[in-house]
């Protein structure tokens, strides 16, 4: 571990020249690109720096522990630093786990209504609302791509981007199949209902990263419509694409513009091709371990959300959460920093074995 926390230090110490090198900056591209990787190491150096530091303190004080006048002194600073030795070393342990390069991207949720017709719709809606709640508490901003409402206030379906810092890092483990389990308002015997919806996050991606020849795009133009299928205007602004190769359907119909609701299913588009692609990769590495946290799998039943019982339950991780409307209205924090954490423990043993 050691020998490669040396190799990182000198990494970021070359890169500390390259980001203030007159010719590297000249060039944009190549700037930029030292300055991410400068940054994606920063922590780690840091903390092996800080490491050092109390390892050379260890050792100083047990050098002087030797002299008689200097000993209960040095006792109490050798005893603290050696305490601090193994903290750190876990500390260091994870930071060099290999970041997900997504971690850092903007994100386009879709959520859909899913078994249970109605009911599913709704739940759809509450899911819509819980992420908006928690992208304004984190001072992320969302803006609604694609929205399918049904008549009394749910979704079929609702497509938005949610753009902020580490917003997929936050967000990633929220993709799969979410359940409900409530008495409807339309029923009239009290019974319980289960129902489900879809959560899918995809990783925003650069034009550079993913390219689309523009023969493989059939573009449809239709009339926005909302709830009811009452028309938002008159003119066919809603933009379909469809990707002939895949069958991918992208649709945006939020925007007054046809050409603002292009970019933004094009944007869809190469994120859901984006993410086809990494799905593809993950599963050729079959040595790999592949997580149970952050598998991502849409039709996988990742949470039950229990209105009788007031309790939320997170499969993977089997954690229930108890503090059901603080949860729906966004308060997603401390679940969301359990799956970071079972995913970092799993992919640690996974580097250890």
């Amino acid at each position: 571990m050691f020998e490669k926390l040396e190799a990182v230090e000198k990494r970021y110490e070359e890169l500390t020249k390259m980001v203030s090198d007159p010719e590297i900056i000249a060039n944009q591209a190549e700037w930029q690109k030292a300055m991410k990787e400068h940054a994606s190491l920063e922590d780690v150096v840091v903390k092996f720096r800080e490491y050092k530091k109390v390892k050379q303190s260890m050792e100083e004080a047990e050098e002087l522990m030797q002299d008689p006048d200097m000993k209960a002194l040095a006792e109490e600073e050798y005893y603290s630093a050696k305490e601090q030795l193994p903290k750190l070393e876990e500390e260091l342990k994870i930071l060099l786990i290999p970041k997900d390069p997504d971690d850092d991207r903007n994100i386009i949720c879709e959520i859909r209504g899913g078994a249970g017709g109605e009911e599913a719709a709704l739940f759809a809606g509450t899911l819509f609302r819980m992420y908006a709640m928690y992208a304004e508490r984190k001072h992320w901003k969302l803006e609604i791509l694609n929205e399918n409402e049904t008549g009394l206030g749910g979704y079929k379906e609702v497509s938005f981007m949610v753009t902020g810092k580490g917003v997929y890092s936050r967000l990633k483990f929220e993709s799969g199949v979410h359940r409900v389990q409530r008495v409807p308002d339309t029923e009239s015997s009290g019974r319980i209902h289960t129902s489900t919806a879809t959560v899918a996050v995809l990783p925003v991606v650069e034009d550079v990263e993913i390219e689309i020849n523009p023969a493989d795009i059939k573009m449809e133009v239709f009339r926005s419509s909302g709830a009811g299928g009452q028309h938002i205007n008159k003119t066919s602004s809603a933009v379909r694409l469809i990707h002939i190769p895949t069958g991918m359907v992208a649709e945006c119909q939020t925007e007054r513009s046809q050409l603002q609701n292009r970019e933004y299913a094009m944007r869809m588009l190469k994120s859901r091709l984006y993410e086809q692609e990494k799905a593809k990769q993950d599963a050729e590495r079959a040595n790999a371990r592949k997580s149970q946290v952050g598998s991502g799998d849409r039709s996988e039943k990742i949470r039950t959300y229990n209105y009788p019982q007031g309790r939320i339950t997170d499969h993977r991780i089997g954690m229930s959460i108890f503090q059901f409307e603080n949860f729906l209205n966004g308060d997603l924090d401390e679940l969301i920093d359990s799956l970071i954490a079972a995913d970092r423990a799993e992919r640690l043993k996974g580097e250890e074995e």
